[in-house]
């Protein structure tokens, strides 16, 4: 069990049958009434945020949650399959399951799979991927008009924007986390 008062941020915990996750708290103390805890807690399913305050003194049991390291295989055009690279199992999810994720992974690519009680439900890519520009338009050298960055697609098929310099061709580090560019690779 956990209370409101020993929320952090990452914390998961069950309440009204769901699982959530404290994205954001903050603990008051206002000068008249009892303390209580505002948070941000996202449904790890579904990824509904919600904003809610409890008193610090609530319970509630805490959610494990596993999570298992596998490389994304190939998809059929229905299902997306993950190898455990341990057992060589595959695991197949449906779109819903890995929509986020496929903005930033390709065949091979290491992903942690989150579970909850054995059921997957979330594919999380790694912090930084490298991928190729696809398309994008030739950058104009002195034209700084557009604050020096212009619309590219990655191979991946996601849109990013990146610096005037950036080619068609060239391959880009990539934060999955905000889906912003980082850096070019050579």
């Amino acid at each position: 069990m956990i209370t409101a008062g020993e929320f952090r941020k990452g914390n998961t915990f069950e309440m009204d049958g769901k699982v959530y996750m404290v994205v954001d708290f903050q603990h008051v103390k206002p000068g008249k009434g009892s303390a209580f805890v505002r948070t941000k807690i996202k449904n790890v399913i579904t990824g509904q945020l919600l904003e809610s305050t409890f008193n610090p003194t609530d319970k509630f049991p805490i959610a494990v949650i596993e999570r298992k390291e596998m490389q994304y295989s190939y998809n059929d055009g229905q299902l997306y399959y993950f190898m455990d690279t341990s057992t060589y199992e595959q695991l197949p999810l449906n779109h819903d399951q890995v929509e986020e994720a496929l903005n930033f992974i390709k065949e091979e690519t290491l992903v942690t799979i989150q579970f909850y009680k054995g059921q997957p439900f979330s594919v999380i890519p790694p912090n930084f991927v490298e991928l190729e520009i696809t398309f994008t338009e030739p950058g104009v050298q002195g034209d700084t008009s557009k604050a020096g960055n212009k619309p590219a697609t990655l191979e991946t098929g996601y849109n990013i924007q990146v610096p005037l310099f950036i080619n068609q061709g060239d391959k880009i580090r990539v934060d999955t986390r905000d889906g912003t560019y980082m850096e070019r690779v050579k």
